[in-house]
């Protein structure tokens, strides 16, 4: 199944809605994605499964890319 993660790229500072980033993973649960982003430091605000028309959705995006971890 597709995440896709939403996240601050330090965290070390505050949450800021503004600084939020996504990208998209590829595994088995929640708690896959959680170990494959483990070692990138990111501060994990939300993970949401994507599949049937809104993964339709997000392909059609131009920053749609699954992280190959």
């Amino acid at each position: 199944m597709i995440y896709k993660v939403f996240f601050q790229a330090s965290t070390t500072e505050v949450p800021v809605r503004e600084h939020t980033d996504s990208l998209y993973v590829e595994a088995v649960s929640e708690r896959d994605v959680r170990d494959k982003l483990k070692k990138h430091n990111y501060n994990i605000e939300f993970i949401q499964p994507v599949d049937g028309a809104f993964l339709d959705y997000e392909r059609e995006s131009e920053n749609f890319k699954v992280l190959e971890l």
